[in-house]
């Protein structure tokens, strides 16, 4: 790794979050943060082309080399993949519960009201938490207007066990206004590979009013999300 290289991936990686210095470490730059104990590994392996690991699977996905190593091509795909390393990290289900308990453990619960207040915490930090996992996106659109956009529970606030399952980051979508209706309505859904549903009772003039199309699908998809899929299209969507 040549000192330029060296430089321009430090420089990555404290633009994606990694805000800790790097270290060099038998040829690969491991990437750690102050904001969440995995690590990611660089190793150049051509002119602008590297190989990625991390300490946790779940951080980067895509096909990977017998190395269990994610290969990249250029610096685009890099910054794409930190980037989305890093929210991964940042939003683990049980980080989110944890700054919910210390958020809430003081306050009173004994009246409706008073819960609605706990309540509210809650999904203001599943709503933090999705628009960092999603990079401020809807899922489906691409909209990136974050005052636009809606934190939909996949399974419901309500039909959850544990605060754990409310606030788990793969429990919810970063949607567009419309979508987020129709989805918490039950009038639309997703396949376990992330294409759309559509309710037959809503006819074609529906679809055409909200620019529902056949080819509409989640993009960044992860099997963390399926269950809570699959409870969505028993429980939520519309059987007509």
């Amino acid at each position: 790794m040549t000192p330029l290289e060296r430089t321009r991936l430090e420089k990555a990686a404290a633009d994606c979050g990694f805000d800790l210095t790097p270290e060099l470490v038998d040829n690969c730059l491991l990437l750690r943060s102050t904001q969440f104990p995995e690590s990611v590994s660089i190793r150049v392996v051509g002119d602008r082309d590297f190989k990625l690991w991390s300490s946790a699977p779940a951080l980067i996905e895509g096909n990977s080399s017998p190395d269990g190593a994610l290969q990249l091509l250029g610096y685009g795909q890099l910054y794409s993949v930190l980037e989305k390393a890093a929210a991964t990290a940042r939003t683990m289900p049980d980080r989110v519960a944890a700054k919910f308990i210390q958020a809430t453990t003081a306050l009173p619960r004994t009246t409706e009201a008073e819960r609605l207040v706990v309540q509210r915490v809650g999904q203001d930090l599943f709503r933090r938490a999705l628009l960092d996992f999603w990079q401020g996106r809807c899922c489906i659109t691409g909209l990136d207007v974050p005052e636009l956009l809606r934190a939909s529970h996949i399974k419901p606030w309500a039909a959850c066990a544990t605060d754990e399952e409310r606030l788990d980051v793969f429990n919810g979508l970063l949607l567009a206004p419309h979508l987020d209706a129709l989805f918490d309505g039950g009038w639309i859904s997703f396949s376990a590979t992330g294409e759309m549903i559509v309710v037959p009772s809503l006819d074609d003039a529906g679809r055409d009013i909200f620019a529902l199309s056949g080819s509409m699908k989640i993009t960044g998809l992860r099997r963390e999300h399926l269950p809570y899929l699959a409870f969505h299209r028993a429980e939520v969507l519309r059987h007509l």
